[in-house]
């Protein structure tokens, strides 16, 4: 099997700590690598969910709840309230 080249461009930081991270698990980079080709190969698909605005706060059904509760205080309708800050532990 004759074997070819993969070159990518990644953050120099991120590289690092994925390099160690592959240490840690007992692997090389290039080899995590190999792994991840064979698994898209293999399922016919990215192996993991890729999506986007994971934040429930910016689901389409939140920003249309968001935007009819403004529109009705901007029409006079409902009560404006203090922001009320919680402190985390």
């Amino acid at each position: 099997m004759a074997l070819a080249t993969i070159t990518a461009r990644v953050d120099e930081g991120d590289k690092n700590r994925f390099d160690a991270f592959c240490a840690s698990v007992g692997l090389n980079t290039s080899a995590a690598i190999n792994l991840f080709v064979k698994a898209v190969l293999r399922e016919n698909r990215i192996p993991f969910e890729i999506s986007q605005n994971t934040d429930p706060f910016y689901s389409y059904a939140n920003q249309a709840h968001l935007m009819r509760s403004v529109r009705e205080l901007r029409e006079g309708r409902g009560q404006a309230h203090p922001l009320i800050e919680v402190d985390d532990e």
